[in-house]
């Protein structure tokens, strides 16, 4: 079953209400505030009155509840065949999930079903056991505010060595490969994680120590025409970034997005990807990276 009426809307404010009761918590006005936030705005004045007249016998005069322990809502069967299928990802690896009670579900989708046309086929190795342990390497660092000694191949081909303090960890879609950013309080790194040799975890950092980089942010304004719901897509598109939107006249749009620079590459060809409805404004910069990338395409007969 996809849907069940269990998990609408008068069920979970039932729910919110009675945690609320079985804590000792329940009053007659926060009964009234739960249901004006969680339901719909005429419930207010049917639920409350059906609690309260014990028509729903599941708190008395005194907003206390016979039920002894905080409800919970099962996981439907949908809800298990999605995590299944997010189980499928090689990302989630990573993060050694607990797949517990979920051994006989069917995936909801499978990864061989899901095609990727804009994105580079090199992404990182998400199933190598070396990568998985730096990966958890960082995410303790972060999580404990540690040190780290990194040591890693540089673009060149030569060996680095960093004690750094780690920032945080980014995910590229395009590129499908995470990188690190640091803290470091001489210098900061910025290093794909497909690249380092060996991760170790040191000692915690002071304060004084932690000095995470200030980004550089860039501001690209675009004019969109919307064609083949155009506006749409791109709404979607570069939902991850700060935009203002507004209409210029029938069918036309411009858009200001708010980007860090070292980011510039990626929206370019995110930019690139929606063709002749989208058209550069500003900065003058991006427009020239927009034209060098096009005359290379063209020179190269693509």
């Amino acid at each position: 079953m996809l849907f069940n009426e269990v998990y609408g809307s008068y069920f979970n404010v039932v729910a919110a209400v009675l945690n609320e009761a079985v804590a000792g918590k329940l009053s007659d006005k926060g009964l009234t505030e739960i249901v004006r936030e969680k339901a719909f705005a005429e419930s207010v004045l049917t639920i409350p009155a059906l609690l309260k007249s014990g028509k729903w016998p599941l708190i008395d005069d005194s907003f206390r509840t016979p039920v002894r322990h905080a409800p919970t809502m099962p996981l439907t069967v949908l809800q298990k065949r999605w995590l299944k299928a997010l189980l499928s990802d090689p990302r989630i690896k990573l993060f050694s999930p607990d797949a517990k009670g979920l051994e006989e579900i069917e995936p909801l989708y499978t990864q061989d079903m899901l095609v990727f046309f804009d994105r580079y086929s090199d992404g990182d190795p998400y199933e190598d056991a070396d990568y998985i342990e730096h990966f958890q390497t960082i995410l303790t660092a972060l999580r404990e505010k540690r040190k780290l000694r990194v040591r890693f191949d540089g673009h060149l081909g030569t060996r680095h060595s960093w004690l750094c303090i780690p920032y945080r960890l980014e995910y590229s879609s395009k590129d499908d490969k995470f990188r690190m950013i640091t803290a470091s309080p001489h210098s900061a790194l910025t290093v794909n994680l497909a690249r380092i040799e060996s991760c170790e975890l040191l000692q915690p950092y002071t304060t004084e120590e932690y000095r995470p980089p200030k980004p550089s942010i860039e501001t690209l304004v675009l004019e969109l025409k919307d064609e083949r719901n155009a506006l749409e897509r791109a709404m979607l598109h570069f939902s991850d970034l700060e935009k203002r939107t507004e209409r210029l006249d029938e069918g036309r749009y411009r858009i200001a997005l708010r980007y860090e620079r070292e980011d510039t590459t990626e929206l370019l060809i995110r930019v690139l990807s929606f063709g002749s409805v989208l058209q550069v404004v500003s900065p003058e910069s991006f427009i020239d990276q927009i034209r060098k990338r096009l005359n290379k395409q063209t020179s190269c007969g693509l």
